[in-house]
């Protein structure tokens, strides 16, 4: 830290600190450079270190700490006016504002104080000759907030009445101020036209649109204007985390997760501001804060969660039912303080009221990865008390009294193969285990028994074979020797699933063999005997997978066969069988398979079709998703993408609530990639959104769910979404890694998030990413990647103002562009070298020689060609080099960075320029607008050196060139334009008498 030696030198001091984060480190320098100021015994030396102070301070959480300095400079001001230069005089004047609206923050200062100081603050500005405008708008704060709202709606009407003026807030926090009104009025369509300009950056400042977008979130959600409530968050909380002072909107980002069912967000974002619960500088953003943590904290405990840990007050462990009431507490208090001071019960009233609020929306996926700061894991979709809920099919109440009537809905819904049929059987065993243990007389018959156990292994797959070989036992003594053989099939294919398919088919033979005799002899029935035979099937079927590359034809025909003999059983007889025909479904899905097996991915997809369609005429939409997936995957490989679309589609209609969260997953991750792949990048971010909330749902979320969320993060980087897209790809790193998912998709995040930053202005993060992934990069056979990952990261070092490190990193990229054999970014390179030489070491014969180096090795490059295409791409290249070669001779010239004399310089820019519009000429009117630019840069050169002539023979020539381009050309308009202004000069010099 250099030592405070004299003016510049303080002011120097106060600018780096200006650029330090907000918080007391920074407050505390500040504090440092007024005593250093004090001793340079320089009356503006003081005004400014005070000044600094009081911007520091209102940008912090000590905010109280700024009544201070600020009634020094007002005495000083009063006592000698003139040791105030302009700009310190607009800045005492401006500071007043601020002043208002601190005293509201602060419960101590009495209403009567903030009165007065209102008139205080009118009767300076009517002297010093500003509008009432900024008045006015701060008595529309204190009316606000005491909740006098004849006053504020009279004060509000005359604030946008008043003219603006140097005095009046900048746009952005007019209009977030004026929003905030409708809003909090009821008018949220209205709050929301009026933050418009600042949502989209037509205005902005140091708090904007920071605070818009958090004030928007809740008017949003209230619209069901959900998407952009989600882009608001994403964007918003991005611009508000680093900002100490922006404690009440990072509360509003609180409160949107709390409503918006993301509690664990939300308790997320409190672990990241533990001082946001203790923080004294600024009471009215505190209790905002505790009302919010009151709110999420009371949600929680209706979640059943209360007993959970979370973030609170240092000191001690928390947990959600203790943090509560503590809060409450404390904002009450607060809040009472308030009122007190205001005469009113108004801020205690608004207080309650947040803390009441009711979700707005049951699930709104964020896209963000779940950062696991919090214990507490919320429940999905969670469902508020009293609210009607309808148990899952299965789980009625058990006991004696129900038995008979769940055995009736547990028969129905596995005859008609609804998808909860086992729980409902299952909920038939613990009624009879109920009724049993009671003493009743709930006596079940064999069949019955029979079927509990034959569902209870359904449940159990792999592990079953017992179960299904005692339900044959059971179903034999029922008299039912047909679905004892199709349990006893079953069984065998539980050994199949355990990859023991010689064993299954081995354990199959027999029931097989006995089934075909016994229905050949009217012993059994359709459906058994179709389910045996299906069994086989399966087991074939398995064999024929588990074969792989090494299938023999003889094994993928005998598959064939067994499948094709369930379909003869079976096709045209099912009638109302719902089960007969999910079997000739199957049947079709599996001959599909074996055909895909066989090489023959048309038939395959054209029977996966059929057989979706079979289970969707039967009224068994949800059998039809695993083949409409695997249709999608086989219409993919024909190329029929429309198809691959439609399949998915369909696949998630007729799941509906019957997908499992990782299914839902993988169907919505693969649409994304689908429709991403057509362009439609919007909705493949809202399936890649989806995708990565379901693979959260079913615990995927660092394998599939990173998947998804790169996916999105990719998206909304193409749509311009940067601030979105950098939060989600920021969250997916830690669980984007190689060994899960390919170095590739690393260094692509990584690329995608550099590109992020770079687009937002953070050139120095920016230059991280595309750092990480270069070295990553640097390891691949191919170098392209690392080649122009090495450079995008120099010019991020070079906007960062790093200009040592960009130089390396353009050299670096340099030898792996001549490495590649990619001359243009070789090119490209050596002219950011040369420009970086100049600006950086102002070394002009060092920069000359780099440009001179660029042209040599792109003339080089095009004399080498290999195809008229590479040279004209070169040829244009050639003479962007030629006139960036003459600006800077001129930037030379105009620096007085060389030696040389400025003429000759100019004569030398000339010449390079034409060496360029040649260039230019000789690739048509493709670059016509490349030569035209050259010719009027070396038109204006020519004015300078004083040969008027031939400056306006060049303009003359750009003119004639867009004489007949339309009107709507902007670009020809504005070459136009300047060829006109250069005639108009020119002329102008000429009429000029010669002094003698």
């Amino acid at each position: 830290m250099s030592p405070i030696t004299d003016f510049d030198s303080l002011r120097r001091a106060m600018g780096e600190n200006s650029e330090q984060p907000e918080g007391p480190a920074r407050n505390a320098r500040a504090e440092h450079l007024l005593l250093d100021a004090e001793k340079l015994n320089i009356p503006l030396a003081v005004i400014e270190a005070l000044g600094h102070q009081l911007k520091v301070y209102n940008y912090s959480s000590e905010k109280g700490k700024m009544f201070v300095p600020f009634a020094r400079l007002l005495r000083m001001w009063d006592e000698r006016p003139e040791d105030f230069d302009e700009y310190e005089t607009h800045a005492l004047h401006w500071v007043f504002k601020w002043m208002s609206a601190g005293m509201l923050g602060q419960p101590h200062i009495p209403l009567a104080s903030i009165e007065k100081w209102l008139g205080e603050m009118e009767h300076r500005y009517r002297l010093a000759g500003h509008s009432e405008r900024a008045v006015r708008s701060a008595e529309f704060s204190v009316a606000a907030h005491v909740g006098d709202m004849p006053r504020a709606e009279r004060a509000y009407a005359a604030w946008l009445a008043a003219d603006r003026d140097t005095m009046a807030d900048c746009h952005a926090c007019e209009l977030h101020g004026q929003g905030w009104w409708q809003a909090h009025n009821g008018r949220d369509e209205e709050a929301l036209e009026l933050w418009r300009p600042v949502l989209e950056g037509e205005f902005a400042c140091a708090h904007e649109p920071h605070t818009a977008l958090a004030s928007s979130l809740l008017p949003l959600l209230r619209l069901g204007r959900a998407d952009e409530a989600r882009a608001h968050h994403l964007r918003g909380f991005r611009l508000v985390r680093p900002m100490e002072s922006m404690r009440g909107a990072y509360a509003d980002h609180v409160e949107f997760c709390t409503l918006s069912g993301n509690e664990a967000r939300a308790l997320e974002l409190l672990a990241e501001r533990p001082a946001y619960f203790t923080d004294e500088g600024h009471p009215r953003s505190k209790l905002d804060f505790l009302s919010v943590v009151t709110l999420l904290m009371d949600r929680l405990t209706e979640l059943g969660l209360g007993a959970g840990r979370v973030p609170g007050p240092a000191g001690r462990t928390w947990t959600a039912a203790e943090l509560a009431p503590h809060a409450r507490a404390q904002a009450l208090a607060l809040a009472a303080r308030f009122d007190e001071r205001n005469g009113t019960e108004y801020v205690s009233e608004r207080a309650r009221a947040r803390m009441a609020r009711r979700p707005l929306v049951d699930r709104l996926p964020l896209g963000v990865r779940p950062s696991g700061a919090s214990p507490i894991r919320v429940p999905e979709r969670p469902v508020s008390p009293g609210a009607g809920t309808s148990a899952e099919p299965g789980t009625e109440s058990s006991g004696d009294v129900a038995l008979p009537a769940l055995l009736v809905e547990a028969r129905r819904m596995s005859d008609t193969l609804q998808p909860h049929a086992v729980e409902a059987w299952a909920a038939v065993a613990r009624a009879a285990e109920e009724a049993e243990a009671a003493g009743g007389d709930a006596v079940l018959e064999p069949r019955d028994r029979a079927e509990i156990a034959d569902h209870e292994a359904m449940a159990l797959g792999p592990g079953a074979t017992g179960l299904f070989e005692r339900a044959a036992e059971l179903y034999t003594e029922a008299g039912d020797p047909g679905e004892a053989l199709a349990a006893r099939a079953r069984a065998a294919y539980v050994h199949a699933l355990a990859g023991r398919v010689d064993e299954a088919l081995a354990a199959v033979a027999g029931p097989h063999e006995e089934i075909l005799a016994l229905y050949a002899a009217d012993g059994t029935g359709l459906r058994q005997t179709a389910s045996v035979l299906m069994a086989r099937a399966r087991i074939l079927t398995r064999r024929v997978h588990a074969a792989g590359e090494d299938l023999e034809e003889a094994v993928l025909e005998e598959a064939v066969t067994a499948v094709r003999a369930v379909l003869a059983l079976v096709e045209g007889r099912t009638g109302e069988d719902v089960r007969l025909a999910a079997r000739a479904a199957e049947a079709q899905a599996m001959l599909g398979e074996l055909a895909g097996h066989a090489g023959d991915v048309e038939t395959a997809a054209d029977l996966s079709a059929r057989a979706a369609g079979a289970f969707v005429a039967a009224g068994l939409p949800w059998f039809a998703v695993e083949y409409e997936a695997r249709l999608a995957q086989l219409a993919h490989h024909l190329g029929d993408v429309d198809g691959a679309e439609r399949a998915l589609r369909a696949a998630l209609e007729h799941g509906g609530p019957y997908l499992e969260p990782v299914g839902r997953a993988q169907l919505h991750l693969q649409l994304a990639e689908v429709t991403g792949g057509l362009g439609r990048v919007a909705e493949a971010a809202d399936h890649a959104l989806e995708a990565a909330h379901w693979a959260d749902e079913a615990g995927e979320g660092p394998t599939l769910g990173a998947w998804a969320r790169h996916q999105l993060g990719g998206f909304l980087l193409r749509r311009g979404r940067w601030a979105e897209a950098a939060e989600v790809l920021e969250s997916v790193l830690p669980d984007v890694t190689a060994g899960t998912h390919g170095e590739g998709a690393v260094v692509q995040a990584l690329w995608w998030l550099g590109d992020c930053l770079g687009e937002l202005g953070e050139h120095r993060a920016a230059a991280e990413r595309r750092l990480q992934a270069a070295e990553i990069a640097r390891h691949w056979p191919e170098q392209q990647d690392h080649a122009t990952l090495a450079h995008l990261a120099a010019s991020s070092l070079e906007q960062a103002g790093l200009t040592d490190e960009a130089e390396r990193a353009y050299a670096r990229a340099g030898e792996l562009w001549r490495t590649v054999g990619d001359a243009p970014g070789l090119v490209r390179s050596l002219r950011a070298r040369a420009w970086l030489t100049l600006r950086g070491e102002a070394d002009p014969d060092g920069a000359r020689a780099l440009m001179a180096d660029a042209v040599e090795e792109c003339e080089a490059a095009v004399d080498a060609a290999p195809d008229g295409e590479t040279r004209a791409r070169l040829t244009a290249e050639l003479g962007h080099t030629h006139r960036q070669f003459a600006d800077l001779l001129v930037r030379m010239e105009d620096g007085g960075a060389a030696d040389d004399d400025g003429e000759a310089l100019f004569e030398e820019a000339v010449a390079a320029l034409d060496r360029a519009i040649a260039a230019f000429a000789s690739l048509g009117p493709d670059t016509l607008r490349d030569r035209c630019r050259a010719e009027l840069a070396a038109a204006w050169l020519e004015a300078d050196l004083g040969r008027p002539a031939d400056a306006a023979a060049r303009a003359r020539a750009v003119l004639t060139a867009h004489g007949e381009a339309p009107e709507e050309d902007e670009a020809a308009r504005s070459l136009r334009g300047e060829a006109e202004r250069l005639l108009n000069t020119v002329t102008e010099e000429k009429r000029e008498p010669v002094e003698n």
